[in-house]
């Protein structure tokens, strides 16, 4: 029996990454996708399974309840929103369009899931819901203290989900994941920001002292992780996708300098710090790992293959990178 999945946000850089791996590892998932192909939504990201007879494809907006029923058409057995805004420091310049998606967005699916009785919903979220972890790391238990509009967004999107369980017993799950790097990553992003840039000879702008602390992981782990919480996960439960590979950006910028052979004095420009920037996160995965996910890439063979991927598709990125992307990139960093 060929079961259908939902996934909303499956043009972009996780999302994408969840459809190929559930196409190429699943053969009795077909795979409907909802993207409203903004400008971080790519059809080239999943050009590879896009043939695939099981991949069906609706362009629309999450927050239009009737481009959803569309894409749920006759029925599916789980809907998976990856659907969002993402970025932090496009949330400071316009967080309008992050409680649009987020949390109005987030809303529209979960009336659907109700309305046609669907067995499954995942919510894809973030680790920075949790705040700033000063010490320790955050467990799925521990209160949310969001303080970016992006987090807050995506922590009002999680306060719905959980409610509906609670209220309405919806089948409902969550995911949090850490910072996720890999192919595909729109080039706003610290990774492939950088690599980007170094390999064209730019400079790479570093915030504050960059001594800000992530949790890596990579795209695939995260999206092998999401896959398996939607099927043995326990519904009302949140379950956190860390990578434990806790880096200081600047750690990070060393090392894709190294990979890009480029030298720190000419290629690296501290600028004024994001404001409200949370200093450290860190996820306890405990949880998923007991359930039986763990992550397979180490972090520096990830991040080498990263980089190389990055140079070995410039027709990937450069049609990105000069379009609106450059304004976007002057309007973010000439002031700094």
């Amino acid at each position: 029996m060929t079961h259908r999945w939902l996934v909303t946000g499956g043009l972009g850089f996780i999302g994408s990454a969840f459809v190929r791996n559930v196409l190429r590892e699943r053969p009795a998932i077909a795979v409907t996708v909802l993207d409203a192909m903004t400008y971080a939504g790519n059809p080239a990201n999943v050009e590879e399974v896009a043939g695939d007879p099981r991949y069906r494809f609706v362009r629309g907006d999450i927050a239009d309840a009737a481009a959803v029923e569309e894409a749920i058409g006759d029925g599916v057995d789980a809907i998976v929103n990856f659907a969002a805004e993402t970025h932090v420091d496009r949330s400071i310049l316009d967080p309008e369009a992050f409680i649009r998606t987020d949390v109005m967005g987030t809303h529209v699916l979960l009336e659907a899931v109700r309305r046609r009785g669907i067995p499954r919903f995942l919510q894809v979220s973030t680790d920075e819901v949790y705040g700033h972890v000063a010490e320790g790391a955050s467990r799925e238990r521990d209160p949310i203290r969001p303080r970016s509009p992006y987090a807050a967004s995506k922590a009002g999107g999680d306060l719905q989900v959980l409610a509906y369980h609670t209220t309405y017993g919806t089948p409902v799950l969550i995911t949090r994941g850490s910072n996720t790097y890999g192919p595909y990553q729109y080039p706003e992003k610290l990774i492939p920001l950088f690599v980007t840039n170094l390999i064209d000879g730019e400079q790479v702008p570093v915030y504050g002292d960059g001594l800000q602390v992530r949790d890596w992981l990579h795209v695939d782990d995260h999206a092998r992780g999401i896959a398996h919480v939607l099927e043995h996960g326990v519904p009302g439960e949140v379950y956190n996708l860390g990578g434990g590979n806790s880096r200081t950006n600047l750690e990070i910028t060393r090392r894709l300098l190294e990979l890009t052979g480029r030298s720190y004095e000419t290629s690296v420009r501290h600028v004024a710090d994001r404001e409200g920037h949370d200093r450290r996160y860190a996820l306890d995965a405990s949880k998923a790992r007991a359930l039986g996910w763990t992550p397979a890439v180490p972090f520096e063979t990830g991040l080498a293959e990263t980089a190389a991927w990055y140079r070995s598709r410039e027709a990937w990125w450069r049609p990105i990178k000069s379009g609106d992307f450059r304004s976007y990139y002057q309007r973010q960093y000439a002031h700094r």
